[in-house]
């Protein structure tokens, strides 16, 4: 009996110094993320800083009506729905293809990972080069024949920021993968095989149960990615870019050099919700068909 309390009394003892260890980083959230959240919520439902009258969903109504943020929230949705799925696919495919023995393996892999190292301003130089309306592009077109195009000025405008966006993204995603494949059994693969599984097969109904968890991962990570384009584009175009190319962060950007905190609270709230929902169900999709695989 004496043996079982020193034990309890010793759990107790360790969960207290666990619980003590995590206070700094509970309160460092509560601090920074979740307290200033709520003031950004109750911003939403008021008229202004000054009266702080309750409005309710006003400053809601008045968003979805603004033209700047439907534009922002329409290109923003096009650019991740086509940017995000091809980073996973490309991506998918390098490692699925750097897991075999292919000459140049190494190399190959350093190429794609180069541009994690190169500065978001002198990758922006470089796309300049390319896609201005008297770049490389152009020139390239001219040669064989054909009209230059302005890209940055025009509805090309979306193509060349994914493809920026692939080009600095491919390489991070890929090395995940790469550490995913390399960690499904062996011993799994090898029955399927002796079995006369096929490539496809192991593939399709092994190895992605056994990525579904690092699939979620990455498309996260990758949705949040996609939202930091935001970067690129203003330093390619300012504040006020081509209709195609002006994004949520500028609407917000503009807006709170405006001062307008109404306006801006608003679309951070419907902008949290809409990722909380997409998250949500990615992770449900993920626990369907992933949660009789082993971690």
């Amino acid at each position: 009996m004496i043996k079982r309390s020193k034990f309890i009394s010793g759990k107790k003892r360790e969960k207290l110094f666990s619980d003590f260890c995590i206070m700094p980083g509970f309160a460092g959230v509560l601090a920074f993320y979740f307290i200033p959240f709520c003031i950004v919520i109750y911003y939403s439902l008021v008229n202004n800083p000054v009266m702080h009258e309750f409005v309710g969903l006003d400053n809601f109504r008045a968003l979805l009506k603004n033209n700047a943020f439907l534009t922002a929230a329409k290109n923003t949705a096009v650019f991740s729905a086509t940017a995000v799925p091809l980073s996973l696919i490309l991506s998918l495919g390098l490692a699925v293809m750097l897991e075999k023995s292919i000459p140049g393996k190494s190399l190959f892999r350093t190429f794609f990972l180069s541009p994690l190292m190169v500065p978001t301003a002198s990758v922006v130089l470089v796309w300049q080069v390319l896609f201005h309306n008297h770049g490389t592009i152009n020139q390239i077109i001219e040669l064989l024949g054909g009209q230059p195009v302005d890209w940055l000025k025009s509805a090309h405008g979306q193509i060349v920021i994914v493809c920026m966006f692939l080009w600095k993204n491919l390489g991070y995603n890929m090395i995940l993968f790469i550490s995913a494949l390399c960690a499904i059994p062996g011993d799994i693969l090898e029955v399927a095989e002796l079995e006369g599984a096929g490539a496809f097969y192991k593939f399709f109904h092994i190895k992605l149960r056994y990525l579904s968890p690092t699939l979620l991962f990455v498309m996260i990570l990758s949705l949040i990615n996609s939202f930091k384009i935001f970067r690129e584009v203003y330093l390619l175009t300012g504040d006020y870019p081509y209709d195609r190319l002006y994004m949520l962060q500028h609407f917000m950007n503009n807006t709170f050099n405006s001062l307008d905190y109404q306006k801006l609270s608003s679309a951070a709230v419907v902008f949290a919700a809409v990722m909380i929902v997409i998250i949500a169900v990615l992770m449900l999709i993920e626990n369907k068909y992933g949660k009789d695989v082993e971690c």
